[in-house]
């Protein structure tokens, strides 16, 4: 007797489920027959190693399956309105990050120097011993030395023989060596010297302490005046004349009015943001690698995950990570989440001096818990004053221009964006970006671009990008009529990078599985690059291509839809591929993601384990 999803899938697209996207009948199939056929054509798949090995190694079986503490989250026990934690993956357990070598090589022997720690050091010092537990290479060749012509891991690296010699010296290709010398390929990387002065906290902060100076009198100046029963008005322009003339300038050269005259906002450095594709700020899966496969395929603004200004003042290494650049980023900015004015002006001001980027934008539109109940994200939509605060004492720092990216408000019902915009034409704003939908909502309805039109008029003739719901040119192209003045992509991008291609080509992609596989090397190459080609690097990349895969199993190939093109909010039902790997990247188990990741990046280590942060209920 038939099951009702073997019927429905007898039936056709026609009677897809709702929510689904319609798919042409002949490749609808069953969970059941979806996951047998991975299986039975996946030779030493994951999953067959699993069961072969389940007495011999039953932490490897248990890694693979669901772990326990999401589990016992799911039972709604103990909240008194017995509803589920939704919206923000409640379910997912905190686990510390793994250890993958059991003995790390020395740095100072990779780079042949002599250890500055002689007996006390940490790390392994012998060559011969290191080389015989060392995991094996993952493949022949190295992507590093072949690109750069040497490669900076050396013995470390998981690619080591294509550039050591038979007595564990490095090669170097100097040809290549040439071409690359004294070029910086990132930037924005805090240097040990700042990195100590930020935790010593010598820093000066001079145009910061002048600009908060005048909220502190003007403040004092309001309780003078509230006492005295006046209600003027107190001014937060932080005053740049004087009556004393300025003093003699000593310069090598001719004297230019930039040298004695302050630049006025209008004068600042300008980005043209005009009709260009602008890919958003993604936590975690916005990374370096990332965006230099989104700039491949045409995104013409990129900026940096979101990063907290505190820990930037702070000198977290991990937090000015997010900041860095790869040079094929021409036009590049940084998300700052902050919600109070001294830390946020001070932060600007601390990247203005150190950092080389396009923009900075503040981020008053990031929904989580952890940011909007501090003050920040959402939470300044709704605090006025001290937005006002905030963007004017950036403004007043920073030698770029300032962004910022917010939400149709907090509540669902109630939207407060058209409210704000006006106020923030005042403020110096010199872009602004309208994610179409409220903090409640989430990702639970379309974004409203009938409210991003009213909206875009509202703000003219400041440039309002519109965000939401983008996953094809049709999308773009209709967005486009809205009036805005250009396009962010965030989902749309993870699902499908060459998205950025087909809005400039005005063209559906149906794109190949090999050639989505190649972009998936890149990506891994890029990462190596990144973030190393030792063992902990390739296991970072990793990492961060299961993050990916967790959004580009999404995609359903144009070629087998009945419809075109696909809806974001439409999810994909099961089905099978014009080929195997096609089959494969359909998968939204973590397991399958695992041995595409294994195609690139060699097999997981034993004890490699594995959550996605933004789909926990990938596992079956």
């Amino acid at each position: 007797m038939e099951t009702a999803e073997e019927v429905n899938v007898s039936k056709g697209a026609d009677v897809a489920a709702k929510g689904e996207a319609a798919i042409k009948s002949e490749f609808l199939t069953t969970k059941d027959k979806f996951h047998g056929l991975l299986d039975s054509e996946s030779q030493g798949s994951k999953r067959e190693k699993a069961s072969e090995s389940d007495t011999v190694d039953d932490s490897k079986e248990t890694s693979l399956e669901e772990p326990e503490p999401k589990r016992l989250k799911q039972n709604f026990e103990g909240r008194p309105d017995g509803k589920r934690l939704r919206g923000q993956n409640k379910s997912r357990p905190h686990t510390k990050p793994t250890a993958y070598d059991e003995k790390r090589l020395c740095h100072s022997i990779i780079q042949n120097k002599e250890c500055p720690f002689g007996a006390k050091c940490f790390f392994d010092h012998d060559i011969v011993k290191y080389m015989d537990s060392k995991p094996p290479d993952i493949g022949e060749t190295c992507h590093i030395y072949e690109t750069f012509g040497k490669c900076a891991y050396g013995l470390s690296c998981r690619f080591a023989k294509a550039h050591t010699t038979p007595d564990f010296k490095s090669m170097e290709k100097a040809d290549l060596v040439k071409v690359y010398e004294g070029r910086t390929m990132v930037k924005n990387n805090m240097s040990k010297e700042l990195q100590g002065r930020l935790r010593k906290r010598s820093v000066s902060f001079e145009k910061s302490e002048k600009y908060l100076k005048t909220l502190s009198d003007n403040k004092d100046k309001g309780a003078q005046q509230g006492n005295a029963g006046e209600n003027q008005p107190v001014s937060t322009e932080v005053q740049t004349s004087s009556d004393k003339q300025p003093a003699p300038v000593k310069t090598v050269g001719p004297l230019t009015d930039a040298d004695v005259i302050k630049l006025r906002p209008c004068e600042k450095k300008q980005v043209d943001f005009q009709d260009k594709l602008y890919l958003a700020p993604l936590t975690t899966c916005g990374n370096l690698p990332f965006r230099r496969v989104c700039k491949r395929f045409g995104a013409d603004i990129t900026c940096g995950e979101m990063a907290m200004c505190t820990n930037l003042l702070q000198g977290h290494q991990s937090e000015w990570a997010l900041l860095r650049r790869h040079e094929s980023e021409d036009v590049f900015g940084i998300q700052l989440e902050g919600s109070f004015p001294d830390t946020m002006t001070r932060c600007a001001e601390l990247i203005n001096n150190n950092t080389e980027v396009d923009f900075v934008d503040i981020n008053s539109g990031c929904p989580i818990d952890l940011v909007y109940n501090k003050g920040g994200g959402c939470g300044l939509m709704t605090r006025t004053r001290k937005f006002e605060r905030i963007v004017k004492g950036m403004n007043y720092v920073l030698d770029v221009p300032l962004t910022v990216k917010i939400r149709t408000g907090v509540q669902e019902k109630s939207n407060i964006a058209h409210k704000l915009i006006p106020e923030m034409k005042n403020w110096g704003v010199s872009m602004i970006t309208l994610h179409g939908r409220s903090r409640e909502q989430r990702y639970t309805k379309l974004a409203d671009w009938d409210y991003i039109t009213t909206c875009a008029k509202l703000a003219s003739p400041i440039p309002l990008f519109g965000n939401g719901d983008i996953l094809s040119y049709e999308d773009a192209m209709k967005a486009k009529e809205t009036g805005v003045s250009g396009i962010m992509i965030a989902r749309g991008a993870l699902i499908k990078p060459w998205i950025f291609t087909e809005i400039k080509e005005s063209r559906h992609w149906d794109i190949s599985s090999s050639e989505r596989l190649d972009i998936l090397k890149d990506f891994s190459n890029f990462g190596l690059e990144h973030w190393g080609s030792d063992t902990r690097g390739v296991e970072r990349t990793r990492t961060f291509l299961l993050e990916w895969l967790s959004f580009l199993c999404r995609y359903i190939p144009v070629g087998l839809l009945e419809r075109v093109p696909q809806k974001i909010n439409e999810r994909p039902p099961y089905y099978m591929g014009r080929n195997y790997l096609e089959t494969l990247m359909a998968s939204q188990n973590v397991e399958d993601w695992i041995r595409i990741s294994e195609m690139l990046l060699g097999p997981v280590p034993k004890n490699f384990e594995f959550l996605p942060k933004h789909k926990a209920n990938s596992y079956k």
